[in-house]
């Protein structure tokens, strides 16, 4: 089956949010995405490749359904990258579950307030998985997950973890809380992150790029947390910043 300009452009179309909400659909690009997408428990609805990324994969891409093959041309109207490995495919959006703050069941959590960068986002969600954590809150304000900036940083982690948004992050939080979670606020005047010993249940929460976390969620949280400066630089990337944090969180898994 020949793929129809209609079909390109309502691919090309995910790009934006707007249609993303209304298909109920993102799209995805690069191999590794692609493949652990697949592995997933996302339905696929169709992938795309060119004729060159086809020939030099063959044996991983023979036995797989719903598989178009586009030329150069066709494949540009639907990629964002400078250099596109030639592999893309369209997933179905997961539907969140009703009441899931009640349904958590991780030991630490992660918490994104109106973290606005795509970029910043997807590589919390992968730092999230690097360090073994299973769920993710994010606030209605912050980067859509599903953007393709958001989606090539995470570099396949968005499958591997369940992320939540919040549409009242302040309400959700206070309700979590009644579950026995304390929660942990990162911030540039806390608690030294190396001096601290977590909660067997918490949640940490990650602020804004300029302007941190908000003052109602600090007002909520048990401790606030901060990354001891050494040197002159003014703060961290909050994607750095999580890593970092993470690392020291998770650290007594592996003592």
């Amino acid at each position: 089956m020949t793929i129809t300009k209609a079909q390109l452009k309502s691919i090309s179309n995910l790009k934006l949010k707007k249609f993303r909400n209304l298909e109920g659909k993102f799209l995805v690009e690069g191999e590794r995405g692609v493949f652990d997408g697949l592995n997933s428990n996302h339905k696929c609805e169709i992938i795309l490749v060119t004729k060159k990324f086809f020939e030099n994969n063959t044996n991983s891409l023979k036995k797989i359904k719903n598989l178009e093959i586009v030329t150069e041309n066709e494949f540009k109207k639907i990629t964002e990258t400078i250099n596109p490995q030639g592999i893309a495919a369209v997933f179905f959006k997961k539907k969140q579950i009703n009441n899931w703050a009640k349904n958590l069941s991780s030991d630490l959590i992660v918490c994104l307030e109106d973290v606005s960068d795509p970029g910043n986002v997807g590589a919390v969600i992968r730092n999230c998985d690097w360090f073994g954590i299973k769920e993710i809150i994010i606030s209605e304000n912050c980067a859509d997950i599903y953007n393709p900036k958001t989606i090539r940083a995470s570099v396949g982690s968005i499958f591997h973890l369940n992320i939540y948004t919040s549409k009242n992050l302040l309400t959700d939080l206070t309700e979590i809380k009644k579950y026995g979670y304390t929660i942990s606020s990162s911030t540039l005047n806390g608690k030294n992150i190396y001096q601290f010993q977590s909660n067997k249940k918490a949640i940490l929460i990650l602020g804004n790029e300029a302007n941190g976390v908000s003052n109602k969620v600090m007002n909520i949280s048990d401790v606030l947390l901060t990354i001891p400066k050494i040197g002159n630089a003014e703060s961290l990337n909050v994607a750095s910043a999580s890593a970092v944090i993470l690392s020291e969180l998770t650290k007594p898994k592996f003592l």
